[in-house]
């Protein structure tokens, strides 16, 4: 008994131990890689959740206290708000904490890339004090989910543009002929699958035999939109460039695919959802779609100097890496000489708030799925016009990113 107790302490010893030395190895690295992680993290304990919470979560009291007990779809999506509420506490937290903070040498700097060990039982803790919480609680955080997810959306938009503008700016500033043909190629080919795209549309979206008039008209919109763009950006008084035009044209298309593609199973001129069961291989796709569009906008945010480097952040730090290793010689440097830091903390930790709305909604099918539809990810009529409103904002957007220099010109943009 004494020698297993012994061995019993020994082993609990080195579990410690080793997750403190796995904890102080990600604190070396990049704070955003650890972020990503456990929001990653997140995602996968709401999509569990959701497939087998819902007969635990019925003999809950507090939570289940109806006269009559709902239909599983609502406790699976009471389950995924609940982790989502969690996730959206921790980070707002963070984001508060974190506000003002404009030097390395600010003690909150530490705590930012530190602390991983803190940090994530806080996380853990505050998701499971979530199921606790009255089911009023979690009916308002559900209604303000759908403008923080309008919110995270237009924040995505912005990185886009700012992403494909700074493409731009990158390879023409090289002013060789090489470039320049590789512009016109890489244009050329989001052209040439923007327009194969739309006929796949017509295919999918437009069967005979059906009235599709409505998605018609929004794959038309969308091919009209194309035409804009690149009458706006060829215009002399603008002396835009191609590339910018043609790729929001492909994601201007594709954000209308996304759209159609979550029109309900049952809806006649859904031509994809017209099989009775939908594979786990293709949920595993759409929700994995869903974790990397939404790990990169909060790590592009994070590393984007047009949204968020306060204003005694250094320009040059948009060169770096989307997600830099930070040696020791590194940090040592940058504390010695109390380099200012290089991206807002507070906002990058509002970017995870707003996407932990935004992934709780995608989960849900904006809180309105029912039925079989209600196992699908992204699904719903909420979901068609949030897709086609998004399109709609991109192309005001990159339209006024064009024209507000000419409208605009003793301001800088």
């Amino acid at each position: 008994m004494w020698a297993a107790s012994c061995l019993a302490s020994c082993c609990a010893a080195c579990a410690c131990d080793a997750c403190r030395t796995v904890v102080s190895g990600i604190s070396r690295r990049s704070a955003r890689i650890a972020y990503c992680g456990l929001f990653g993290l997140s995602l996968i304990v709401s999509w569990i959740l959701r497939e087998v919470a819902a007969p635990m979560m019925e003999k809950i009291p507090w939570i289940n206290h109806f006269h009559k007990t709902p239909d599983r779809e609502w406790f699976e999506t009471d389950a995924v708000l609940r982790v989502s509420l969690g996730n959206f506490v921790f980070f707002t937290i963070l984001a508060i904490m974190m506000a003002g903070v404009k030097s390395q040498k600010d003690p909150r700097d530490s705590l930012h890339h530190g602390g991983w060990m803190m940090k994530i039982i806080s996380w853990f803790l505050l998701v499971i004090f979530m199921f606790f919480v009255p089911n009023e609680i979690i009916s308002f955080y559900e209604s303000i989910s759908k403008f923080g997810s309008g919110l995270f959306l237009l924040v995505q938009v912005v990185l886009l543009l700012d992403f494909v503008h700074g493409w731009n700016e990158k390879w023409v500033g090289y002013d060789e002929q090489f470039w320049y043909i590789a512009l016109l190629i890489v244009s050329l080919v989001c052209y040439v699958a923007t327009f194969v795209f739309s006929g796949f549309l017509f295919h999918w979206f437009t069967p005979s035999g059906q009235d599709c008039g409505f998605n018609t008209f929004l794959i038309v919109m969308a091919l009209i939109l194309v035409f804009v763009f690149a009458l706006v950006a060829l215009h002399p008084a603008v002396n835009g460039s191609i590339l910018p035009a043609s790729v929001i044209s492909l994601y201007c298309m594709y954000l209308c695919y996304s759209g159609l593609s979550s029109e309900p199973r049952d809806y006649a001129c859904n031509g994809l959802h017209h099989s009775k069961a939908v594979s786990t291989g293709t949920l595993t796709l759409g929700l994995l779609t869903t974790v990397l569009s939404v790990v990169y906008s909060a790590v592009r945010a994070g590393s984007s100097t047009t949204l968020l480097s306060p204003p005694s952040s250094p320009r040059a730090a948009a060169g770096k890496p989307l997600l830099p290793m930070d040696s020791k010689d590194d940090e040592h440097e940058e504390k010695e000489h109390a380099k200012p830091v290089s991206y807002s903390y507070s906002f990058f930790h509002i970017i995870f708030s707003l996407a932990s709305m935004y992934s709780a909604m995608l989960l849900t099918g904006w809180s309105t799925s029912v039925g079989e539809s209600g196992r699908l990810v992204d699904v719903g009529w909420p979901s068609v016009w949030v897709r086609v409103l998004t399109g709609w904002a991109t192309a005001g957007l990159f339209i006024w990113s064009l024209l507000a220099p000419i409208l605009f010109p003793e301001r800088e943009f």
